[in-house]
C-alpha cells in the first residue's frame, strides 16, 4: 500500500465552507476509483492549507490520479501547486473497520 500525502494553499478569500463544498463535489470520483481505498480530506485555516491524504493499493495507481488534467483542476480552483509526497504503508490500524491491515497478510486483529 501506499500513503500520498498532498497539500496546496487557499487563495486569500476562499471560505472553509467553499472548501468543503468543493471536498463533497469530489467525493463521488473519489469513491469510483477503485484503487483507492481511503481519502481523507484536509483543511488547516491558521495556515490557508488544504489537501488530502490518500491511501493507494500502488504506487503505480497513485500516481495515475495525479495526470494533467488533475493538476490543472487544483491549479485553477485552488491558485497554487500542490505538494505530493508518497510513503510506503505496510500496516495500518483501523478502528473504523475494526483490524489492521498488513501487506503480508497477516491478520494481527
Amino acid at each position: 500500500m501506499i500513503t500520498e500525502i498532498i497539500t496546496f494553499g487557499i487563495p486569500a478569500g476562499m471560505t472553509r465552507d467553499e472548501v468543503v463544498a468543493n471536498y463533497r463535489r469530489s467525493a463521488p470520483g473519489w469513491r469510483a476509483n477503485p484503487d483507492l481505498i481511503r481519502k481523507n480530506y484536509l483543511y488547516d485555516a491558521e495556515s490557508r492549507r488544504a489537501g488530502g491524504v490518500y491511501l493507494w493499493r500502488t504506487l503505480d495507481a497513485a500516481r495515475r490520479a495525479r495526470d494533467a488534467a488533475w493538476l490543472e483542476r487544483v491549479r485553477r480552483t485552488y491558485g497554487s501547486q500542490p505538494v505530493v509526497q508518497y510513503f510506503e504503508t505496510p500496516i495500518v490500524a483501523d478502528n473504523a473497520l475494526g483490524k489492521t491491515i498488513d501487506e503480508g497478510g497477516h491478520d494481527a486483529t
